[in-house]
């Protein structure tokens, strides 16, 4: 890679990705609420392969910088004991009071190893000069992005809240590094790197 290259600023963030019959699950709600949405509502819809649960937001970084990310990412995957299991239970928005701006699907951590698992990874990225999150980490799946703040939009946020959500229960065995690129049709996610969960030695 050329010193340019390293120079150039790439947009990373870390993520669990969802297995297939989940994503369909979230795709068949985000479905239900599309023919039932009503204009005037201006709202971006997250793509069913773009579907994934965010451990760190990273935002632009040096590409020169991937490689100590790496090295984190490594460090914080080691250590908790191994895969673990995520339950996808609920619907809501954010913010919770108000006029909705996005509409997530909730994730639950029973075992609290997400929670172990993220707070291991801020502390590694930490370790290699990367600033730590300042909110509160709540695991979610953005569904969808509402950009008109009205009448429409609030009985969409509703019909989303009140949606009785079937529990879904999936395997984490690994989490990406990922590049996210914004175009024309909007954002292209690209995996760079991925790290297995793996119990410490001994362990």
């Amino acid at each position: 890679m050329s010193d340019l290259q390293l120079k150039q600023r790439v947009r990373i963030f870390c993520a669990v990705e969802l297995p297939e019959d989940v994503r369909a699950r979230v795709a068949a709600h985000v479905a239900r609420l599309r023919e039932a949405s009503q204009p005037p509502l201006k709202i971006s819809w997250e793509r069913p392969e773009k579907l994934h649960l965010t451990l760190k937001f990273l935002g632009e970084i040096e590409a020169e910088r991937l490689e100590a990310l790496t090295r984190a990412a490594n460090r914080a995957a080691v250590g908790g004991g191994g895969k673990f299991e995520l339950s996808l239970r609920e619907a809501g928005a954010f913010p919770s009071r108000g006029n909705a701006r996005v509409l997530w699907l909730g994730l639950h951590d029973d075992t609290g190893r997400l929670a172990e698992l993220q707070r291991r990874l801020e502390a590694e990225c930490e370790r290699e000069n990367f600033p730590r999150e300042t909110r509160a980490f709540r695991p979610h799946i953005t569904i969808a992005r509402i950009r008109t703040p009205n009448a429409a939009a609030r009985h969409l946020a509703n019909l989303h809240r009140e949606t009785d959500i079937a529990p879904a229960t999936f395997d984490v065995g690994e989490f990406v590094v990922m590049q996210s690129r914004i175009g024309a049709g909007g954002s292209r996610y690209t995996p760079l790197s991925r790290h297995e969960l793996k119990a410490a030695a001994g362990g």
